[in-house]
């Protein structure tokens, strides 16, 4: 349950945020109406959630994974749940992003995607516990723009899934609208 009220005062700014969320992903985001309690917080957070969707040095496949692996880490529900219903609209693999959580046991994933979940929970890990020759692989394989983006992806997930769990924030039941359901008798 959330730890701070998610209904807001109909502000303009709250009816504009309320309605972008609706357009853009078929309902409002807990976490919009949460920052909302502060009004320079949501508009400076949204501003930047805009700027992030324009970064295009890494593969997106890449980022979802980077993104989710950061999510589970610290165990935030509403960024998991948001996390899969956004890269499975931009067409990442449900097994992939199913076995996140336990990518070491999975035998879905390259090495260079290994790699990349590996650099996100120990980007994650309080204090950092990254690995110079992790670094370097990723260097390699990536180049060093795409490495600058993935390290600044995981950060930037660092920021919302601590801000989400501290406050309580838990799935929105985007992943249950993603997959096919099963027909009735099979």
């Amino acid at each position: 349950m959330a730890r701070i009220p998610l209904d807001q005062p109909r502000t303009l700014l709250t009816r504009l945020a309320a309605w972008y969320s609706r357009r853009s992903y078929g309902k409002v985001l807990d976490p919009l109406m949460a920052l909302a309690h502060n009004r320079r917080v949501l508009i400076t957070d949204s501003r930047f959630e805009m700027s992030l969707a324009r970064w295009n040095k890494l593969d997106p496949g890449l980022k979802d994974l980077a993104v989710m692996a950061s999510a589970a880490a610290i165990g935030c529900s509403w960024c998991m749940d948001f996390g899969y219903w956004e890269s499975r609209r931009r067409g990442a693999s449900h097994e992939k992003l199913h076995d996140v959580p336990r990518w070491r046991d999975s035998d879905v994933y390259t090495p260079l995607e290994r790699d990349v979940l590996e650099y996100s929970e120990a980007m994650t890990a309080t204090p950092p516990v990254v690995e110079d020759d992790l670094v370097e692989r990723l260097r390699r394989q990536l180049g060093e723009a795409a490495l600058v983006e993935l390290t600044a992806m995981v950060a930037v997930e660092n920021l919302r899934s601590r801000i989400n769990s501290a406050l309580g924030l838990a799935s929105q039941g985007f992943k249950d609208s993603c997959d096919i359901p099963a027909r009735p008798g099979s």
